[in-house]
């Protein structure tokens, strides 16, 4: 791996390390096209189930059994990061993901979709573990939120044109030649990640080795994860079931909700990080989070297009600042040697949060309406505020005991 380079700043003669090496901007170019060929897809896969005869339902669980399959390969992905290395891990996740992909268009029936889901989860769980840990082997440790903020900016932009130009394609387009040129973006981050110089795991001493045992999760990031799970809850929603509630409620632009989204995700990952790495995840976290339960308030009212736009916003903002927060947080919390597992962790809650979402959404969405959805989901952050507040009185108890 390479080291991070250091420059000193021309007005306060401080040295700082470098952020953009030629391998960080070969995994950010990677990760954007892996995203976008995801993006592409998130707001199509329902109307692909829609197309094949399937309710709210169904559309819930083939979109929650992709993030449960995820979950479920996490951990192992985390042990395989420190021991098999990190260009296996990664690539074979790529490669896994091109071809379940490109096979969507091919699937006749919501069964063969279902099963597909599963591997493209497989596949996903792999490399966006993988991506991640990659990512903050190539951070400086004194700028890890900062870069945390410009490797999440890389699919943010992939979020800005992804489930726009997936909507605009399913509308000129047959699925299969969708999902074939969702799969070639996948391709395209496979050839660019074969270009990284990866952490070779020979260079871990052979007793930190022998300490990495194939686990469940890392303790040290299970707060900031379960926090996120939260979140992300909201996310399994507006994925699953937003273009289905602006049409029931013939409100137009769903394609403009994805842009206002992503543009103010990317704003906000231009100074949260920063703002981490100074202040710490008490600047950050309250502030997002009540941006995001705004904005699922806004949706459960959603009456014309200036609402869902500024429900966009607010969602991107809220977003885009804790997400990469709560991951710094993880990563700090663990030992050097579990940053993969740290990062399995991180994203495990991740996936549980989109997939519980599409799935309880589903089952709610069709009892209660899509309304309904977005008010449980406004609960949801709702807790996490309160779960927030309550670590902090606890952490400082502690502190306050152990001083």
């Amino acid at each position: 791996m390479n080291q991070p380079l250091l420059k000193e700043s021309p007005h306060s003669g401080e040295v700082k390390e470098k952020i953009w090496t030629r391998d960080f901007i070969l995994i950010c170019l990677a990760n954007f096209f892996i995203f976008l060929g995801f993006q592409m897809t998130l707001p199509t896969i329902p109307l692909f189930v829609e197309s094949l005869g399937g309710n709210d339902q169904l559309i819930g669980f083939v979109v929650g059994i992709f993030t449960f399959s995820a979950l479920l390969i996490r951990p192992y992905v985390g042990h395989a990061l420190e021991t098999k290395g990190r260009a296996f891990v990664y690539l074979t996740g790529l490669t896994i993901f091109v071809l379940t992909v490109g096979s969507f268009g091919f699937a006749a029936s919501i069964f063969f979709l279902f099963a597909l889901r599963v591997l493209q989860g497989l596949g996903w769980g792999f490399s966006t573990t993988a991506s991640g840990t990659i990512a903050t082997d190539l951070i400086p440790a004194s700028r890890r939120g900062e870069g945390m903020g410009y490797y999440g900016l890389s699919g943010n932009l992939a979020l800005a044109f992804g489930p726009s130009l997936g909507l605009i394609l399913s509308g000129v387009l047959s699925f299969m030649q969708l999902f074939l040129i969702s799969a070639g973006l996948g391709l395209m981050a496979l050839l660019l990640s074969s270009r990284i110089k990866f952490k070779k795991i020979e260079a871990i001493p052979n007793k930190t080795r022998a300490a990495v045992k194939l686990d469940l999760y890392e303790k040290g990031a299970l707060q900031p994860s379960f926090l996120l799970f939260f979140m992300t809850v909201t996310f399994g929603g507006i994925a699953s079931f937003l273009p289905l509630y602006t049409a029931q409620k013939h409100i137009s632009g769903i394609q403009w909700y994805f842009l206002f989204y992503a543009a103010a995700l990317m704003v906000t990952r231009t100074f949260a990080g920063k703002l981490y790495d100074r202040r710490g995840h008490k600047a950050v976290f309250i502030p997002g989070a009540l941006l995001i339960l705004c904005a699922m308030l806004l949706l459960a009212w959603l009456q014309n297009n200036p609402v869902l736009f500024a429900a966009g916003v607010l969602y991107g903002l809220g977003f885009g600042s804790v997400q990469p927060a709560l991951q710094a947080w993880s990563i700090e919390n663990s030992a050097p040697n579990r940053r993969g597992m740290a990062t399995a962790t991180f994203f495990s809650f991740f996936d549980l949060g989109i997939g519980v979402g599409a799935m309880v959404f589903g089952q709610i969405g069709h009892m209660l309406g899509y309304r309904s959805i977005y008010i449980t989901a406004a609960c949801s952050v709702g807790f996490s505020i309160l779960y927030y507040l309550y670590l902090l009185s606890k952490n400082k108890g502690t502190a306050a005991a152990r001083s």
